[in-house]
């Protein structure tokens, strides 16, 4: 996806970059000390201090993404918000260092922000699909596998060693390797007419013309018409049956309308096909003797 970006903009994103390096560390009990007037008292003044010591470390973390050709100054965005989920969320409790806990939000954030952008298809949900397409490049680099398909051996190792399917790889590396084109970028034109083709024009609509939509919905109206005039044909225990073993939602047993009926479940079904024949007579004279468009087939 394609990210703009104008001189000023690249600028501030550079001075604000090295405004953060030259921020002092924090000492461990002052960090705990702000970490803790956060979390008991909301104080302002503290999370300001607290994540602006560690905006160095979102710094870092976001240099390791640069190769994935989203602006630095976008990837150091996405770890602050990152960083301040850190620190809404952080225990000082723990006996853990925020720049430990921080570090998974920071990373976390900016992976998900570079999977959104790599591809308007999503490219990975689950945790297995996330580690493949962030590790498939190093696992390459340390075989010196740097050809544009990955050989057979190749694929066998990335999947052992992340631990997940080659059919998983081959997937990932052909999202990997495939941009996103637009639907509306014209083919080169060989015919030398003149016209203009784009990738749309190949695409094949499946879904019926709207001729054959309203045709289709008219046909279906006018079976249910006739159907309905075909149930007046049919005596009062037979239209019963009919309802109650062809229309209802939840079709109802031959034995349990023979006991509501007075007679055999045998003697039900005997109805109930000489029922549907009887339909299914006044519906082909309907249609004279044409068992498609009377809906029969």
């Amino acid at each position: 996806m394609a990210h703009i970006d104008t001189r000023e903009t690249v600028q501030s994103g550079r001075k604000f970059i090295k405004k953060a390096m030259k921020l002092p560390m924090l000492e461990p009990e002052h960090e705990q000390k702000l970490a803790r007037l956060w979390k008991d008292k909301r104080d302002e003044k503290a999370l300001h201090e607290l994540t602006s010591a560690h905006v160095r470390l979102v710094v870092a973390i976001a240099a390791k993404f640069r190769n994935y050709g989203l602006p630095m100054g976008d990837l150091v965005q996405e770890g602050n918000i990152g960083l301040m989920q850190a620190a809404d969320r952080f225990d000082p409790d723990r006996g853990v260092r925020f720049s430990t806990y921080a570090g998974w939000w920071i990373r976390s954030q900016i992976q998900d922000y570079v999977l959104r952008n790599w591809s308007i298809v999503r490219t990975g949900t689950t945790s297995a699909q996330k580690s493949l397409f962030f590790n498939m490049r190093r696992l390459r680099a340390r075989i010196n596998d740097i050809g544009a398909n990955m050989t057979p051996e190749s694929r066998s190792y990335v999947a052992r060693e992340l631990g997940v399917r080659m059919e998983d790889v081959e997937n990932m590396e052909g999202r990997m390797e495939a941009n996103d084109r637009s639907l509306n970028a014209t083919i080169s034109d060989r015919s030398g007419d003149g016209g203009v083709t784009e990738w749309q024009d190949f695409l094949v609509c499946e879904r019926d013309l709207p001729d054959a939509t309203v045709a289709n919905r008219l046909d279906s109206r006018q079976k249910l018409r006739w159907i309905a005039e075909a149930m007046t044909e049919l005596s009062e225990r037979e239209m019963t049956i009919i309802r109650a073993r062809r229309l209802a939602e939840e079709t109802v047993t031959l034995e349990t309308l023979g006991k509501k009926l007075g007679i055999s479940k045998e003697r039900v079904r005997q109805i109930e096909h000489e029922a549907l024949s009887k339909l299914r007579g006044v519906l082909l004279t309907k249609t004279d003797g044409d068992p498609r468009q009377a809906g029969l087939l």
